[in-house]
């Protein structure tokens, strides 16, 4: 089932040669969403806003209006933002009864003033705490990239990654504190972008970890999520389009090539092939810097202990209502002490000065998103241990980045019928228009 293939633009050529309409997009992704194949995806359907909001931009555009680049189009949101006379659940069944939010969430807003139509909220690992996407509570979407066995769609923006990946949505606002956008783009085929962190108001999404937290989207192309960043930011990317020829591209060598399974080590090895038959400079460094993440992070880590304090009432009232396997990473932050908790902070900064002189001659660095293709769902959900070893493995090279505070895309890299496979394109902090161009030239090359 595909019923949105189109990139944005792509979309908009259509709309506006009158080949189709916004509301026939709409009414396609809510029957969709309403189908077997859509099944743990959303939380909470908005069926009369989404048609209101296509039916007023195709009124519109029938008058002569000229439409921004989202309006009329289906976008989903992750049930971690705030609704304004909804109570948040976060995929979390402990938070019934909270107070309705007051006002949308900061990135809702623009989204509604944007045009887009937004058909629903999408389901997510509980709290946002965890790169796998299961959810005992509200079940967990299917990867719909392989037919013969039910995969990991990916978390904790599960339900936003599969509703792109099944063409109900154009963008899934999502987040990413360790790789929770990028983990779902690379298992579902599609792009993800992590922002730099500050780049997006996080006002109104209900807080994992303040140091990390990211508000971003997953789209199909590196243009549309540049598109929808403009209107989460609201600022546009001043991006520079590039050839891939002469860029630098750093591999490194520590950790984040470990443990690869053999059709991404496959995958990985032709993707750099090809980009330097188009001309870049593959350049492998050590980095050992990477391996000094866990020490960083010991005791506890940033997730744990702040997500600890943003949810240490709701543990104390319900901890035996939580997923399990939220709840135990959670209460690894219920003994650090303020003076470790400051340690880690200090550690981190330095760690960013040294990392980031590393990076200064390179464009990117690259590496695979995750080391593996997506797991079966139901080995995870028969072993605990299996779960746990699966989701650091996940996590592992996407939480370089947001430790790096820089920014970050998924990328599709393998070839269709194949399992897919994502290549991480990344940089420094406030690098986000530079790394568009370098993730549009590498897009370029491998299409």
């Amino acid at each position: 089932m595909a019923y949105i293939t189109q990139t944005i633009d792509q979309l908009n050529r259509l709309l506006a040669s009158g080949d189709m309409t916004r509301e026939a997009l709409i009414i396609g992704a809510l029957e969709g969403a309403a189908s077997k194949a859509a099944e743990s995806i959303f939380t909470k359907l908005y069926p009369e806003a989404a048609l209101a909001s296509a039916r007023a931009a195709d009124a519109a555009q029938a008058a002569g209006v000229v439409q921004p680049a989202l309006a009329g189009l289906p976008f989903t949101i992750k049930d971690l933002y705030g609704v304004a006379g909804e109570t948040t659940m976060s995929g979390s069944v402990v938070c019934k009864g909270e107070p309705v939010q007051s006002e949308d969430a900061a990135v809702v807003s623009r989204i509604r003033a944007s045009g887009a139509a937004i058909i629903g909220k999408t389901n997510m690992t509980e709290f946002a705490f965890s790169g796998i996407g299961i959810n005992p509570h509200y079940g967990t979407p299917v990867n719909p990239t392989d037919a013969t066995v039910a995969r990991i769609p990916g978390g904790s923006s599960s339900g936003a990654a599969v509703s792109v990946a099944l063409g109900l949505a154009v963008a899934g606002l999502g987040s990413d504190t360790g790789g929770s956008i990028r983990i779902p783009a690379a298992v579902c085929g599609i792009v993800g972008f992590k922002s730099t962190q500050n780049r997006v108001p996080l006002k109104g999404a209900l807080e994992l970890s303040r140091s990390l937290d990211t508000v971003c989207a997953m789209t199909r192309s590196v243009q549309d999520c540049v598109t929808v960043d403009a209107v989460l930011s609201g600022a546009l990317l001043p991006v520079r389009q590039r050839p891939l020829a002469g860029m630098r591209l750093a591999v490194p060598q520590t950790v984040v090539l470990d443990g690869m399974d053999d059709h991404v080590a496959r995958v990985f090895s032709r993707t750099l092939a090809a980009l330097s038959a188009a001309g870049a400079h593959i350049i492998e460094i050590p980095l050992t810097e990477l391996a000094e993440i866990p020490k960083i992070n010991t005791p506890g880590g940033l997730s744990p202990i702040e997500g600890y304090a943003e949810h240490h009432a709701r543990l104390a009232r319900a901890q035996d209502q939580f997923d399990h396997r939220v709840s135990q990473r959670m209460m690894l932050g219920a003994t650090v002490t303020a003076q470790q908790y400051i340690k880690i902070l200090d550690a981190r900064r330095d760690w960013i000065v040294r990392v980031e002189r590393v990076l200064e001659s390179f464009d990117a660095i690259i590496c695979p998103t995750i080391p593996v293709v997506a797991p079966v769902i139901a080995d995870l959900l028969a072993s605990d241990e299996a779960f746990f070893k699966a989701n650091g493995l996940l996590l592992r090279n996407t939480f370089t980045i947001n430790v790096l505070d820089g920014c970050s895309f998924s990328l599709p890299c393998h070839q269709q019928g194949e399992l897919p496979v994502g290549l991480m394109v990344s940089s420094v902090h406030g690098e986000d228009a530079k790394l568009a161009a370098v993730a549009m030239a590498i897009e370029s090359a491998l299409k």
